[in-house]
């Protein structure tokens, strides 16, 4: 399964396996989901991973 980096509205950055609707542009980018640092759900999004 194929992990995704998220930030959560707090600004913490972590991966999950578990972002769901990956691919419903529709609904916008960010997703309700449980953050590891604060553990209270949070509106996350994907982090853009610049290649250098």
């Amino acid at each position: 399964m194929e992990r995704t980096v998220v930030r959560c509205a707090e600004g913490h950055v972590f991966s999950t396996s578990s972002f769901p609707m990956q691919q419903a542009d529709r609904l916008g980018p960010g997703r309700l989901i449980r953050c590891p640092r604060c553990s209270r759900l949070r509106n996350a999004v994907p982090v853009a991973l610049e290649k250098r």
